[in-house]
């Protein structure tokens, strides 16, 4: 098994090299020829990829189906029939029988008839009544069963209507129910439904009865089922094929059930039958027959099934019993999509066929034919196995006799029809001269496999499958090249192929090949069929000749036909593996309870009490149990009872006992964020498929396997994770019944907590529900199929629960698969797209750690690592003396089951073993080494540690009934020893809890220090420190964690037949191990001998050193020899033969042993065995000091002695027990239990499973990974490349996906939608990781990080400031308002005084605006923030989102979907683009706007009817009032922030109608519209594609007074006065995220006395009630509070404020009429606005008791604004002092609108122009006009230079500067001269251009009080296409 045949062919022709060969051997004088097979494939394979890529040939076109009613058993014509004339007098009416009575269905339905036992009512077509059907009795034994197999041949049947019995003719009764037939009748022809019973009772037409499988004829198989390890069956893809509609009993009552069923037992069904519910005769009907659609939509290659012949070769047969069904074949026959590939056409043998083998075309080479071979009797007895007969090439006779002896499986053919389709990839080269592999050189090429072989290895399929693909594609490399480099020729000129090996060749090749392998591979060559071949290989078989055959070859070959061919398997090992290996699971469980049940077993028990000459064990064990009774329990006992002794006397207690609680390592950190990571992207995909921002909490439900352990297991991690507290779902007292409901037992009670889960889901829409799959590779049958008894209702059960359309259509479920071995996971049908799926990290990148983790894990790859050369310590070890012993002993008992041997066997082992140790020194002889070993070691361990603290064995054995024997045998072996203290002895049963001795109990107790009385252990890693041995049961493992003091998993008894990687890795997975990284391996320490002289130990005393000692110099020198050697190593002939002799009667055992291994650099394990009479001591070379010790015994005279430097720590004498373990606790510092737990365990493995995991094949891998990944699944195609050692675990889940298919059992088989993505399930993710690593924890860190960031999702980071120059805001005892007044009183309003003050926080680095002479502290009021800093230096709070909160595009719930225009219910949103212009004077020309107006929108405007052009937006009237409507139109000005901006105003609205607008500029149209479809835009023209947020605000204004005037115009005609439209809009920043509203208690006597409280409001309830505030229309802008945590009563003592308002105003476009927002501002436009607003004497108001929450955007808005230089792209920061130059200079030019370079240099440098105002706020700057921020260390005063302004008082007031800013003809000379300023004050005038500069300078009289210089003029640093503003300043005189 172990050998990798992995090379690529040499490049010179196969056939060439053949011949070569065989020319040379002829030539040669040596008698054994050099194998051609070793001379073509030791050579590395080379990397084929470009011949990979077109390997599947996915889409030939289906041969047509044959018609239903030709002639289905020859291909000849019909033969016409002379129908017998019918007797006189006899009724001939269609449609009755002969006695004249009615037969129609309709007219009988309804009678009662009887139906005698065994028969069933079937519907015959007649010819002349193609509308009825005629009713009949027929015996179901002459029917075919479900699959269209196992009917007799012949006929049996009854007439219902006269009631005539015991037609034995199908020709006789077609006759008397007057079918009147042109043809020769036929059953499979005209008798055509069963019948059933409707609900009613009535007689309906039923399902069509399935003959010969009609619905595969003219197929044959294409693609690979072949693929399967061991030569074995594939796995059932349906129900066993001995399910038929009533149990059968066996035939052979002596022979075990299973057998006689081995092959019937694991056929396929075809893949898309459906179970019927209808029953017929009262019994299950048969499923239905495949939909011919179906078929042809298959464009995969996709294998359907399997068909069994069990038919008889002549009808009732003697050999044949009509009770049983056959085991003689079993057939795998397949879908096959392109004709076949032979060529060759035996039809007219098939006109002898009997009726139900036909499975195929005429040519079809499976079908049997020509004489029968009978199996001889006793075959069995005498040849001690069953042979296995492999079906090869071409026909393959009936056996009869006795059959159950002998197994006939189809695998073989499979493979080969498989290997010569491979060409099919290669017909894209357009030609098809590329022949397939020939048939003669599949058979010499499979010969040569076999002579390769080992005699202790099993043929695999693998192998012989890349041996095809090799040598075919070296066959035709040049051909393939030729065509991959000339692809455009359609026929390029080829030379022709080398002549092939032709049929009359094969023979002899096959001998000669043969020849060189002593007779393992015997050539039977016959002449006419396979009949003879067959006959005579039965013939040697029975005389004995072929004892030394492993493997027969038949061949019938002959010039002018193809070849027939099949494999024997004769040797009794190998026939016994495969013969296993087709035993399904459920089988193989009840083959080994049939065995227990019946006694068979008893055979075996007492052949091993003959072994031992000083009579039966248990007869020893009962005298040494009462010479020892006393003595012994005081001595031993001594050991554990003294721990309690010393604690009390307070020395020497073992501190090295702690059990891991639960901590995070880096890893699962790093995992749990990745999940997150692949939840974030579901929810940001556009498909909508999880909307987080829905979600508030998190509720989760973890699936785990009915296994007991595991359900403790988890529910122990999740009570210390703390994950339900943290999410909120439990309170702080916890307990174990509410842990509980979280976790579930996939059981029979599991539905009823998983409908509470679906439940809850349904009921908490906002509620995201995690449903985690543990392990979830365990059951993954579908619900429609079982593999196992119908009686375990767990079967099937993940397939019904979690793939229900509840969960897959629940938008708040989210599935995560979490599991070790995802292979079956990752098929071409799975649920799971392999973008959701989640690999566990490496540890290392290219040599760097990425993790530090103070552990290193030990898995498969280490454990395989440490049997390298160069280790030590290997960690995968096997037993070669309990090998040898279990090979004799199958051989002496073929009948039993080889788990029954192996168990027997490695029971009495470890029974001698305990006995050896307790001082029976001569039952040494009755055991092996290694279990010696661990016998040895358990039982010392517990007295080297102070506190009693030992080691844990787990011995693995599956089947749960011998489990259950082992563990009673050696519990009385144990008991008998007096060592029931010592160490225990636990049954761990998958069912069922845990349960060990109270003692043990105690101890337990002590070591946790747990003081709960009914404390007991409920998970093996409670058992830490407990010296045990674990019985590990169960088919499966099922998620089981191991403790830490585990020293030895003993895996010699799991099913090494069952070869799938699945299973092998699980098993491995068992000890998979976290060891402390500081110490990998740990150097013995005491016994220098031991490490240091390797030759020593391997000798012995013994005449086989000599075989041992030439095997390893061998192989020291032949690198070779010890790559073969590795797996078979070197002894094993002379085992095999002398173990052959031991286990008879006559000769007792030798000690079968094997030496330690070398630590040279080839390791290589020396198994030897010892003469009769010698005794042997080897020592184990591993690290522990114990166990070096232990090894050693008192042996007699043959002694070998390894060392004399320190006393045996455990004397074979029971009396000196006590003080060698003194002499231990001397010897060794650390308990036995520290050393384990830092050192991986050691692992026994059977041979078989050794030599699969530590041989590699040519790309480096485990050979265990290129077997089939998982029992359910199948290869999609033998052309598949090789996994690669280089492949990460993505790149395998992709092979995987390409390569494998499901079965018709695997849940996901019918998960397929061809050519479509939309199989994937969006909501299901897969997260794998190795066994024993950490998943558990990292999943529900996964769960704690979610929940936090959902909470996150649900909040926001809002400004939370306080208001600023709060102490230069006039403090006055007047207040005009009381606190709790809803609106603000007009008159009471207009007398309020205007605060100039600016308080908004975001200004904090503006200049203040001086009102009249203020005591302004002189402080510093610099703020120390950078430019770049200013939002991210500003206060927030994180706060949570309300129901009326405002959302950006990340946000998706189904209420607002509408809403959103997203919801793919509703049709997409489809917009118009609609022009809209008005002339402006102050621009000069006419603007011209673009609507996008939605389709579901349009009703807001109103259009022209004609040509449905844009005329106005629909304004209400200031007297409508409706509660569901909001009067005010919002605009929304916006930039970069399509994703974050807050226009989803739904639920802010609270839901009302309302009118949304968002201003963009034109380049951002486009992404606006795509994030935001159902909105309506106002699109500015391109010239403001560069302008900041005041050109926004202009056109809004200007916009909204036009279309007021459009509205006013238009209602006018319906009679409606133009002072009642609706006059405002609202302008709101893109940020505003919540509304808060004051409610005021004003309940107290006097005034002050009142509280308040702030809460979250709907946008609408502010709004309604602003639009209700009385004479609303007097206000031009009406505001509201910026919100802060830290707000004071004081602030809102006055309900409402004149002064400025922000962010969210109210603007009355028909009073501001006259007022204009600047639309070349960048900044501060909102307060230059105001101040214009009030200088113009219109009212402000701002409601103090609402406030606008505003959410920090850090993308988009000013910050999308990036100044640059207009010369180089480099992005090189520039600092504000270099925004402006002197003009005509060569300063760098900026690319950035002169407008804002101004407005930022002024800000950070205005100190340059007004250098006497820096910190002089008693002497502002005068602005006129404007508000410019001059920095927040120069104040301002602004006055309007407009006639009957409301300006300031400035008398005695002296300004330190003046500002004029782009001024008007308002401002004229003697306007200025009212203005007193400071000596040396100075003057900035700012213009477009040069020219104006000096027209304004003149107009304005300057000079006379200003100097100018010529260098005091600048400009702002455009070039003169961009228009640069210019500066001119000068100094006061």
């Amino acid at each position: 098994m172990g050998n990798s045949y992995a090379g690529q062919l040499k490049t010179t022709r196969f056939e060439e090299v053949l011949h070569n060969s065989i020319e040379a051997s002829l030539r040669s004088n040596n008698l054994v020829p050099r194998p051609i097979f070793s001379q073509l494939y030791l050579e590395a394979e080379q990397q084929l990829s470009s011949l990979e890529a077109g390997s599947r040939a996915d889409n030939e076109e289906e041969e047509e189906e044959e018609e239903e009613e030709e002639g289905s058993e020859s291909s000849s014509p019909p033969v016409s029939y002379q129908v017998k004339p019918p007797p006189e007098g006899c009724c001939t009416t269609d449609g009755f029988c002969q006695a004249g009575k009615d037969l129609r269905l309709v007219s009988i339905s309804n009678e009662h008839i009887e139906v005698p036992s065994g028969f069933l009512l079937v519907g015959a077509k007649s010819p002349n009544l193609p509308d009825h059907l005629l009713v009949c009795a027929v015996d179901k034994r002459f029917l075919p069963d479900d699959n269209g197999r196992n009917a007799l041949l012949g006929f049996s049947g009854n007439c219902v209507g006269c009631g005539k019995k015991g037609f034995c003719y199908f020709t006789e009764f077609s006759n008397h129910i007057n079918l009147k037939l042109t043809t020769q009748p036929k059953k499979q022809k005209h008798l055509k439904y069963y019948l059933v019973r409707n609900a009613q009772g009535a007689l309906t037409k039923g399902s069509v009865i399935c003959w010969k499988g009609a619905e595969f004829r003219g197929r044959q198989s294409s693609t690979s089922t072949c693929s399967s390890t061991l030569f074995q069956l594939p796995e059932s893809s349906g129900l066993s094929g001995s399910t038929s509609s009533e149990p059968l009993p066996p035939a052979n009552a002596s022979a075990p059930a299973g057998t006689q069923q081995t092959a019937a037992a694991v056929d396929h069904i075809p893949s898309t039958a459906a179970f019927s519910s209808a029953v017929y005769n009262g019994k299950e009907s048969p499923k239905q027959q495949m939909m011919k659609n179906n078929l042809s939509a298959l464009t995969r290659p996709s294998v359907l099934g399997t068909l069994t012949n069990s038919g008889p070769p002549k009808k009732r047969h003697k050999g044949w019993s009509p009770e049983s069904p056959s085991s003689t074949e079993t057939w795998n026959l397949q879908l096959n999509p392109q004709p076949s590939n032979r060529i060759k056409n035996d039809g007219g043998s098939l006109s002898s066929l009997p009726h139900s083998a036909l499975v195929g075309p005429a040519s079809s080479p499976m079908v049997g034919s020509g004489e029968p071979v009978s199996v001889p009797d006793n075959l069995l007895k005498i040849c001690k196995a069953k042979p296995v007969i492999f079906k090869g090439h071409g026909n393959f006779p009936y056996l009869c006799g006795n059959i159950n002896d002998v197994i006939v499986s189809p695998l073989l053919y499979t493979c080969y029809r498989n290997s010569q389709s491979l060409s099919r990839a290669y017909e894209q080269y357009g030609a098809s001269t590329i022949q397939p592999i020939s048939e003669e050189m599949q058979l010499l090429l499979t010969v040569y496999y076999l002579v390769q072989l080992a005699a202790d290895q099993v043929p695999l399929i693998e192998d012989l499958e890349q041996i095809f693909m090799r040598s075919w594609r070296e066959s035709h490399l040049c051909e393939i090249r030729q065509y991959q480099a000339a692809a455009p020729q359609p026929f390029p000129q080829l030379p022709g192929p080398v002549a092939p090996v032709s049929s009359a060749q094969l023979p002899w090749l096959a001998g000669l090949a043969a020849s060189s392998c002593n007779d393992s591979v015997h050539i039977i060559e016959c002449s006419y069929s396979l009949a003879e071949g067959l006959s005579e290989m039965f013939k040697l078989l029975m005389e004995g000749k072929l004892t030394k055959t492993n493997y027969v070859v038949i061949i019938c070959a002959s010039r002018n036909r193809a070849i027939d061919s099949c494999i024997v398997i004769t040797g009794k090992y190998q026939a016994r593996v495969l013969s296993e290996s087709m035993l399904s699971p459920s089988d193989y469980q009840k083959e080994v309870n049939y065995q227990l049940v019946t006694g068979k077993v008893e055979t075996l028990g007492s052949f091993f009490s003959t072994l031992c000459p000083e009579g039966d064990i248990d007869l020893l064990l009962e005298k040494f149990y009462q010479e020892n009774q006393g003595h012994i329990s005081s001595s031993l006992s001594a050991s554990v009872n003294k721990p309690a002794a010393v604690n009390g006397a307070g020395t020497a207690v073992c501190t090295s006992y702690e059990i891991e609680r639960h901590q995070i390592r880096p890893f699962q950190l790093a995992v749990a964020q990745k999940l997150l990571s692949h939840i974030c992207s579901i929810a940001d995909s556009s498909t909508q498929n999880l909307d987080l921002g829905s979600f508030e909490k998190i509720d989760f439900l973890i699936c785990v396997p009915p296994s007991e352990v595991t359900y403790q297991q988890t529910l122990f991690h999740l009570w210390h994770s703390g994950i339900l507290l943290e999410l909120g779902l439990e309170k702080e007292h916890l307990t174990k019944q509410r842990v509980e409901q979280y976790v579930m037992k996939l059981d029979a009670e599991a539905q009823i907590k998983f409908k509470i889960f679906l439940q809850n889901s349904m009921q908490n829409p906002h509620t995201l529900f995690v449903l985690i799959h543990d392990h979830a590779h365990w059951d993954l049958m579908s619900a429609m199929h079982s593999l196992y008894p119908q009686t375990e209702l767990s079967t099937g059960l993940v397939d019904r629960l979690l793939n229900c359309r509840e969960v897959k259509e629940a938008p708040n479920i989210v599935t995560l698969h979490v599991t070790s071995f995802p292979y079956a996971l990752q098929t071409q049908h799975t649920h799971i797209s392999p973008y959701n799926e989640i690999h566990w990290p490496s540890s290392y990148s290219n040599g760097v750690d990425l993790y530090h983790e103070n552990k290193k894990y030990f898995g498969l790859s280490e454990f395989i690592e440490s049997t390298l050369s160069g280790h030590s310590i290997p960690l995968l070890r096997y037993d070669s003396s309990f090998e040898a012993m279990v090979m004799a002993l199958g051989k002496r008992f073929p009948r039993l089951h080889s788990a029954v041997i192996r168990t027997f066997v490695l029971i009495q082992h470890y029974s001698a073993a305990m006995m050896a140790v307790c001082g029976l020194s001569q039952m040494k002889n009755y055991t092996s080494v290694e279990t010696l070993e661990i016998t040895q070691n358990l039982i010392n361990s517990s007295r080297q540690c102070p506190s009693g603290h030992g080691l844990m064995v787990v011995l693995r054995i599956p089947c749960v009934p011998l489990a259950a024997v082992a563990y009673e045998r050696l519990y009385n072996v144990r008991e008998r020893l007096a060592l029931e203290d010592n160490f225990e002895i636990i049954l761990g049963n998958p069912n069922s809890g845990i349960t060990i001795g109270k003692h043990f109990v105690e101890q337990l107790k002590i070591w946790q220090k747990i003081e709960d009385v009914d404390w007991r252990p409920q998970t093996y890693l409670e058992l830490e420190g407990l010296p045990c041995i674990l019985i590990f049961s169960g088919m499966d493992p099922q998620g089981e964690s191991l403790p830490r003091s585990l020293r030895y998993c003993d895996l010699r008894l799991i099913n090494s037949s069952s070869l799938v990687r699945t299973s092998l890795e699980q098993e491995l997975g068992l000890a998979a191990y976290f060891v402390s990284s500081e110490i990998h391996t740990e150097k013995p320490v005491v016994n220098d001998v031991l490490e240091s002289d390797p030759e020593k130990l391997s000798s012995t005393d013994n005449e086989d050193e000599e075989i041992a000692t030439e095997g390893s110099t061998s192989e020291k020198r032949s690198p070779m020899k010890r790559e073969r050697s590795r797996s078979h190593d070197s002894a094993s002939s002379s085992l095999s033969s002398k173990a052959s002799t031991f286990c008879t009667e006559s000769s007792p055992p030798q000690a079968l042993s094997n030496s330690t291994e070398e630590t040279t650099n080839n390791y290589e394990r020396q198994k030897q065995k010892v003469d009769k009479g010698a005794q042997t001591t080897i020592s184990k070379h591993l690290p522990p000091v114990t166990e070096q010790l232990d090894m050693k015994q008192n042996i007699k005279s043959t002694q070998v002695s390894i060392t004399s430097s320190s006393s045996p720590p455990f004397s074979s004498s029971s009396s000196s027990s006590a003080p060698t373990h003194n002499s231990f606790i001397l010897q060794t510092s650390q308990c036995s239990m520290t050393k384990a737990s830092k050192q991986p365990p050691i692992v026994f493995l059977p041979k078989l499973v050794y030599d699969i995991i530590t041989s590699t094949d040519s790309s480096g891998l485990p050979k265990s990974s290129s077997l089939l990944p998982y029992h359910s699944v199948m290869w999609a195609s033998s052309f598949r490349p090789l996994m690669s050692k280089m492949m990460t675990c993505t790149e395998q889940s992709l092979y995987y996906r390409q390569w494998t298919v499901p079965k018709p059992i695997h849940m996901d088989y019918n998960n397929r939608n061809e050519g479509r993505m939309d199989t994937f399930h969006p909501r299901r993710l897969l997260l794998s990781g190795p066994p024993q690593i950490g998943k558990t924890g990292a999943y529900l860190q996964f769960l704690s990080i979610l929940s936090r960031m959902l909470i996150r999702l649900t909040e926001v980071d809002v400004y939370d400031e306080e208001e600023i120059n709060i102490n230069i805001k006039e403090e006055s005892d007047q207040y005009y308002h009381q606190p709790g007044d809803l609106w603000p009183d007009l008159e009471t309003f207009k007398k309020m005084p205007f605060d100039y003050t600016i308080h908004d926080p975001k200004y904090e680095d503006a200049s203040l605006i001086c009102s009249k002479l203020q005591t302004i502290d002189s402080e510093d009021r610099s703020v120390s923030r950078r430019q770049e800093d200013m939002y991210t230096c500003r206060q927030t709070t994180r706060m949570r989102l309300s129901k009326y909160a405002a959302y950006n595009t990340y946000h998706h719930c189904e209420q607002c979907h509408q809403y959103m225009g997203f919801n793919p219910r509703y049709q997409i949103y489809e917009s118009t683009l609609h022009a809209f212009a008005f002339s402006y004077s102050m621009l000069g020309e006419e603007i011209q706007l673009h609507f996008i107006i939605p389709k579901s929108k349009e009703h807001h405007f109103v259009f022209s009817q004609p040509g449905r052009q844009l005329e106005s937006m629909r304004l209400p009237l200031v007297t409508d009032k409706s509660e569901d409507y909001i009067k005010s139109p919002t605009f929304t000005p916006t930039t970069g922030r399509h994703e974050h901006g807050l226009f989803n105003l739904y639920h802010a609205m609270d839901g009302a109608s309302h009118l949304h607008v968002l201003v963009v500029k034109e380049y951002e149209m486009a992404i606006y519209k795509k994030y935001w479809p159902n909105h309506i835009m106002l699109v500015l023209p391109s010239i403001f594609n560069s302008a900041g947020v005041g050109a926004a605000h202009f056109l809004i204004k200007e916009l909204s007074y036009h279309n007021l005037e459009l509205e006013r115009n238009r209602q006018e005609e319906l009679g409606i006065k133009p002072q009642d439209i609706w006059p405002f809009i609202v302008i709101s920043d893109d940020s505003c995220v919540m509304w808060n509203a004051v409610e005021v208690d004003c309940s107290g006597d006097r005034r002050s006395d009142y509280t308040w409280t702030e809460r979250n409001v709907s946008l609408k309830q502010i709004l309604q009630h602003i639009e209700a505030t009385p004479n609303v229309t007097h206000y031009a802008l009406i505001g509201m509070r910026k919100w802060s945590s830290k707000t004071n009563s004081a602030e809102i003592k006055e309900p409402f404020s004149c002064c400025h308002v922000h962010d969210f105003i109210m603007l009355n476009v028909d009073l501001t009429q006259n007022v204009q927002y600047n639309q070349n501002r960048f900044t501060c436009d909102d307060v230059d606005f105001n101040l214009r607003v009030h200088s113009a004497g219109l009212l402000i108001c701002r409601f103090n008791n609402f406030s606008i929450m505003k959410k920090q955007i850090v993308v988009g808005g000013q910050r999308s604004f990036h100044i640059k230089s207009k010369v180089s792209d480099n992005p090189v920061s520039i600092s504000p002092a270099q925004y402006i130059c002197a003009p005509d200079s060569k300063h760098t030019f900026l690319a950035a609108p002169a407008q804002l370079l101004l407005e930022k240099y002024l800000q950070y440098h205005s100190h340059r122009f007004f250098p006497l105002s820096l910190k002089n706020y008693s002497h502002p700057v005068l602005s006129v006009d404007c508000y410019l921020n001059l920095g927040p260390q120069i104040a301002v005063c602004y006055v309007s230079s407009r006639p009957h302004s409301l300006n300031i008082s400035s008398s005695g007031l002296t300004f330190s500067g003046l500002l004029l800013y782009l001024c008007d003809s308002f401002v004229v000379a003697s306007f200025l001269k009212k203005f007193h300023f400071l000596k040396g004050a100075t003057l900035c005038v700012i213009c477009q251009d040069r020219n104006s500069l000096r027209q304004t300078v003149v107009r304005l009289e300057l000079e006379d009080e200003w100097q100018f210089r010529l260098r005091d003029e600048f400009q702002t640093a455009n070039a003169k296409e961009d228009r640069p503003l210019f500066f001119l300043t000068g100094r006061h005189i």
